[in-house]
């Protein structure tokens, strides 16, 4: 009997098992397998990894309908609902979608040659068309302040002008690249940072932390590259244009065209327009500067044998601005009777990169530009006219299978000429335009070690005209798991830049404050540490985040210093009898899904400067920062929502002394916005975007019981008393013994508005 009841549980058992279904298929992109992908069903337990090959299993199923969700680092989620029948042995061939969130982008930036962002042991973020579309900008430099840990810093309360902050520190520290090549800086790392066609952007790349090792001077902060399209990846037609309720008018055209079977070229126009005279604080200046602009952007691509690449660019950017009292007029161009700040700019550049006819890779790099500016800040005038050259070789070699080594000569040239000290012998009676040749080698060496680990090791030397010779060493090490979800990246390195104070400091020209050097500036130098740790998450319902953390450290010798408190009338400018530190933490945390998507971040930082043993937080740097990017989408109706922001710490401010009655730090103070996209199934390539910017219609001077500009009544001075050690004496009509002063600013002085735009483009 026991025997026979045995034989019936085995025989059950059997029955139901081979009644019971599984899955086996291959998981694919474009006919290439993709391993380490998760295969699971929703709402049950467990699931499965693809194998080296893409296939996978899943075995012991129950007969009925199932939600497969297949997830892979780098594409999107595949959703499938199947249904199983009895004993069925399913077959799938799964094909996934490369991801918009770009979590396997091919970068450059860190190691300057190709690579994978997961295998790079540099971190690098980066971010696509789709990023900046969530919040139009007229500018690169308007756009990148959704970023974590990046801050556009308006410098001037009249011109508006500006410059890019990374983890803290200031714009100079900050290099801008376009394709690779570092062709914004000196004057135009304060006005040439508009007129990129944004119709034109591929993507942006950013590194936080010295890139000095690669990139030689003013790459201490890290940088920013911009990356244009490639003709044959563009659109046959692109259009993209917005005004808002201020009266601004922003227009990208864009469009390529083919010579014959080698040649094709992309061309780009970008026009921005506003002149609406606007005091909403009623202190009788423009609230924003009136802008004329036009960019014009040409890239030439030729295709030549076997792959080698040749690609040559150009632009051209005018701009007319002026900001200042609401009668000034041309007519009133450096005088003393009317007040304003009017900049005309003038820029052409040319770059391009040409690989070389051998067997070895090897790539020259070139580019020139010539940026020439006509400015007044009142009866102030500075005349200047700044010429760059810059030509590099670089040769990448493999040695086995776990090697390969980036070796490169440069050579910069920088002529500067203008109509300040700076370009002048001691006595001042002498021009004496600045003719800098700096030349420089560098190699770099990354070692696999085995699939997990991965070792960068570089050094740099320059030899710079002025002040010798030059050292940059760096050491990079990354650990990766081995289905690359979690990403370990510990770095250190130095750093150096030269400055010009006149080309990169605005407040040096603007105001009625006296210019006071102390001593020849000497090259800063910089020593940084970085620990970067990635997480990738995945749920079964299709859920993906990824957190990413760093911790950076820089320690600074020779930092220049502006003193702004010394004396309230004048600038004093100097190397640090001491040092200088910016340390913080910064965590990014990017949220996949369904139709749901969102970059969270938030940077705590500390910068700060020890002067003679007294320990000084840096001004207009702020200690938290926090940004948000968050989308929503509603397939069937054609919608998407964005809601973007950035959430900013108390900065201390530059005061004219202990009397002045502006407040000597910034309250906490956000900026938000939200944009809805309709897009139409029956005509493919047409957008129409439309939103309001600035939600709470925040502005700096709203909580203030004084102007923001000092003396905006009187901004020649012309009713102040000074003393005769330059002391300003106050009096009935200057109660808090002030001098004009625009530098007071941090924030935009643009209040709400809305916006309408619209997209189009045609493959």
């Amino acid at each position: 009997m026991r025997s026979i009841f045995l034989l019936f549980i085995i025989q059950f058992s059997i029955t139901t098992y081979c009644q019971n279904a599984q899955i086996t298929g291959i998981v694919s992109s474009d006919g290439e397998a993709i391993p380490f992908a998760k295969v699971n069903l929703l709402h049950t337990k467990g699931g499965v990894i693809s194998d080296m090959n893409g296939a996978f299993t899943l075995t012991n199923l129950s007969p009925q309908a199932y939600i497969l969700i297949v997830t892979a680092i780098g594409f999107n989620i595949h959703n499938d609902t199947i249904v199983l029948a009895k004993g069925q042995n399913m077959t799938l061939d799964i094909n996934l979608i490369k991801s918009d969130k770009n979590l396997n982008e091919v970068v450059i930036s860190g190691t300057m040659k190709p690579m994978s962002k997961l295998d790079s042991p540099v971190p690098v973020e980066v971010y696509t068309t789709e990023f900046f579309k969530s919040n139009p900008s007229p500018s690169v430099y308007e756009a990148l302040s959704n970023v974590n840990g990046v801050r556009p810093q308006v410098n001037c309360s009249v011109c508006n002008t500006g410059d890019i902050h990374i983890n803290g520190l200031e714009g100079p520290y900050t290099m801008i690249l376009i394709d690779g090549m570092p062709i914004v800086s000196g004057l135009s790392t304060v006005y040439g940072l508009s007129g990129i066609p944004q119709s034109l952007i591929e993507r942006v790349e950013i590194v936080k932390g010295p890139a000095s090792t690669l990139y030689g001077s003013e790459a201490v902060g890290g940088l920013v590259n911009i990356i244009t399209k490639a003709p044959t990846n563009a659109p046959l037609f692109s259009a993209d244009a917005f005004a808002t309720s201020w009266g601004e008018i922003n227009a990208d055209l864009a469009g390529k065209i083919k010579i014959g079977k080698k040649l094709q070229a992309l061309i780009g126009v970008n026009y921005f327009n506003f002149n609406q005279l606007t005091d909403n604080n009623n202190d009788n200046f423009t609230d924003l500067t009136q802008q004329n602009r036009i960019s014009i952007f040409n890239k030439w691509n030729l295709e030549r044998k076997d792959d080698k690449l040749f690609t040559i660019a150009g632009r051209y950017v005018y701009e007319d601005r002026w900001g200042g009292e609401l009668d000034w007029t041309p007519a009133n161009r450096g005088g003393d009777k009317i007040y304003g700040e009017s900049i005309y700019t003038n820029r052409w550049e040319v770059f391009g990169t040409y690989q070389l006819p051998i067997k070895e890779a090897v790539f020259f790099n070139f580019s020139m530009n010539q940026h020439k500016q006509n400015s007044v800040y009142g009866d102030t005038w500075y005349i200047a006219d700044q010429r760059i050259a810059f030509g590099q070789f670089n040769w990448n070699k493999k040695i086995g299978r776990r090697q390969e080594l980036l070796s490169g000569v440069a050579l910069r040239y920088t002529y500067y000429d203008d109509n300040t000290p700076a370009t002048s012998d001691y006595t001042l009676t002498k021009n004496q335009p600045s003719n800098t040749i700096l030349p420089g080698i560098f190699v770099q060496d990354e070692i696999s070690l085995n699939t997990q680990n991965k070792i960068l090791l570089g050094m740099r030397y320059d030899y710079n005209s002025l002040h010798g010779n030059i050292y940059t060493p760096r050491i990079n090490y990354k650990w990766n798991s081995r289905n690359k979800k979690s990403i370990i990246r510990i770095s250190g390195g130095s750093g150096y830049r030269v400055a010009n104070v006149f080309t990169e400091d605005h407040a040096a020209l603007t105001g009625a404050r006296e210019i006071v050097f102390l001593s020849d500036l000497n090259p800063e130098t910089s020593w940084n540490g970085n620990l970067n740790m990635i997480q990738k998450v995945f749920t079964k319902n299709g859920l993906l985040m990824t957190f990413d953390f760093t911790a950076f450290y820089t320690y600074f010798d020779n930092k220049i210093f502006a003193d702004y408190d010394t004396n309230p009338n004048q600038i004093i400018y100097d190397n640090l009898d001491g040092h200088a530190i910016s340390n913080g933490i910064s965590l990014n945390i990017d949220i996949s899904y369904k139709n749901l998507t969102a970059l969270l971040g938030g940077t705590a930082m500390e910068v700060y400067s020890v002067n003679n043993s007294v320990k000084e937080r840096q001004e207009l740097t702020e200690q938290f920062t926090g940004t948000w990017t968050i989308g929503y989408k509603f397939p069937k109706a054609g919608l998407k929502v964005d809601y973007t922001g950035n959430l900013y710490g108390p900065m201390d401010l530059p005061t004219l002394g202990s009397d002045d009655p502006r407040p000597s730090t910034s309250p906490w103070w956000s900026i938000q916005n939200i944009q809805v996209t309709k897009t139409f199934k029956k005509y493919k390539g047409l957008e129409i975007y439309a939103g309001v910017k600035n939600l709470l219609n925040w502005t700096p001077w709203k909580n203030m019981n004084t102007e923001m500009i000092a003396r905006a009544h009187d901004p020649f001075d012309k009713n102040v008393s000074f003393a005769d050690n330059g002391d300003v004496i106050p009096t009935a009509n200057n109660p808090y013994g002030l001098t004009f002063d625009p530098a007071y600013v941090y924030a935009p002085n643009q209040g709400i508005r809305a916006f309408l735009g619209l997209r189009f483009y045609l493959k």
